[in-house]
C-alpha cells in the first residue's frame, strides 16, 4: 500500500500549509488503489487497512467519486478493512451499458467478491451516501443474507406529501440530466472549479473539501479540463414512483440498517424519521450530524467518522 500525499497538489491546494492536520494525517494513511473487472466493466476503487480486518465496502452518490471517503475511511483503518469504489461511469470507473438500478446492485456485490470481502470471517458493511444508498438497499434486495448491514447516508427518504411540496418547489429529481448533451471543456481549473456545485445545493463546514472534490471530479487532457462521470450515466428509470418507493423499501429490506443523516438535510428530516415509524421501520437507528446538511463528509467529516463507528461496531464485533 502507498500514502496518499499526492492528493494534495498545487491546483487544488496551493497552500497546503492550511490544511488541517487530521486531514493531511488522513491522506497519509497508506492506502490502495487500483481497479477491477466486474461484468466486464473496468472498475476503479481504493483501500485501507488490515484485510484481516472486518471488511466495509463504501461508495458515493451520483455524480460523485470515491474520494469523498478518502479522508473518512482512513480514520476507522485501525479498525477495519475499507474500499472504496467509484460507481460505473462516475469517478474513475468506466461506463456500464444499460445500467439500471438491478445492474448497480449486481456491481456492488460484484466488487465485493472481486476484492475478497466475502472471503472473512465477517460479512462486510456497506456504508452509502445518498444515491449510492439506493445501490445498497437494491444489493440487498439482490443477496440478503451477503452483508452485516448498510449504513444510509443522508438518502433522500420523504412522505408522498412532503415529496410533492419538494418538487413543487421548482426543483428538479435529483440525478436528472441529458445523456446525449457532451460535456463542456474549461481552459483552466479555476474555470472548471467555479462550475462545480453541490446538489442539492448548499455551504459546506469545510470549503477546502469543495475544492478536492472538485479536482478529482475532473479530468485534464490536451484540449482542457472536462468532467470524469459519463453523460450515459443519465439514461435511467428517475420516475416520480421510484421515490414513492424508497421509503417502504428501506424498512422491507433485509438485514440490519441504520440511518446517519444531516441535522439540517433537505432529503432526510425529523418528519422523515416520523415516516419510517408510520412504515414499520421503528428499528431502525437514526443518527443526526450536527451542523451537517446532506454532505455529510464536507460538513462535519470528523463527526461523520464518529456516527459511522457508532453504526458499524455492533455489526462487526468490535464493540
Amino acid at each position: 500500500m502507498k500514502s496518499a500525499t499526492s492528493d494534495i497538489v498545487p491546483e487544488w491546494a496551493p497552500d497546503t500549509s492550511v490544511l488541517p492536520g487530521w486531514f493531511t494525517d488522513a491522506l497519509s494513511v497508506p492506502r490502495e488503489e487500483g481497479f477491477v473487472t466486474v461484468g466486464g466493466v473496468r472498475m476503479h476503487y481504493f483501500r485501507w487497512g488490515n484485510p484481516a480486518a472486518p471488511p466495509v465496502l463504501m461508495t458515493h452518490g451520483f455524480l460523485s467519486h470515491a474520494r469523498c471517503f478518502a479522508f473518512i475511511a482512513p480514520l476507522l483503518a485501525d479498525d477495519y478493512h475499507l474500499v472504496a469504489y467509484d460507481l460505473s461511469g462516475m469517478g474513475d470507473s468506466d461506463p456500464r451499458p444499460d445500467c439500471d438500478m438491478t445492474a448497480r446492485g449486481q456491481e456492488m456485490i460484484g466488487i465485493a467478491e472481486a476484492l475478497g470481502l466475502f472471503g472473512h470471517a465477517r460479512k462486510p458493511i456497506v456504508v452509502a451516501h445518498s444515491f449510492g444508498s439506493a445501490v445498497a438497499i437494491r444489493a440487498h434486495e439482490l443477496a440478503p443474507t451477503a452483508f452485516a448491514g448498510a449504513a444510509i447516508c443522508d438518502m433522500m427518504i420523504l412522505r408522498p406529501s412532503e415529496l410533492e411540496r419538494y418538487w413543487s418547489s421548482g426543483r428538479t429529481r435529483p440525478g436528472s440530466g441529458d445523456p446525449d448533451r457532451p460535456h463542456r471543456c474549461y481552459p483552466d481549473f479555476p474555470s472548471a472549479r467555479e462550475r462545480y456545485v453541490l446538489a442539492p445545493p448548499q455551504p459546506v463546514g469545510e470549503p477546502f473539501l469543495m475544492d478536492y472534490m472538485a479536482y478529482h471530479a475532473l479530468r485534464r487532457d490536451e484540449a482542457g479540463w472536462t468532467w470524469k462521470f459519463s453523460p450515459s450515466v443519465f439514461k435511467r428509470d428517475n420516475s416520480h414512483r421510484l421515490w414513492l418507493e424508497i421509503g417502504p423499501r428501506v424498512v422491507a429490506a433485509p438485514g440490519n440498517k441504520a440511518i446517519i443523516h444531516g441535522e439540517q438535510s433537505q432529503l432526510f428530516t425529523l418528519d422523515s424519521r416520523r415516516y419510517l415509524r408510520e412504515l414499520g421501520g421503528g428499528e431502525i437507528p437514526v443518527i443526526a450530524v450536527p451542523e451537517a446538511r446532506h454532505h455529510l463528509m464536507l460538513d462535519q467529516p470528523l463527526a461523520f467518522a464518529t456516527a459511522l463507528r457508532a453504526v458499524m461496531e455492533p455489526w462487526s464485533g468490535n464493540d
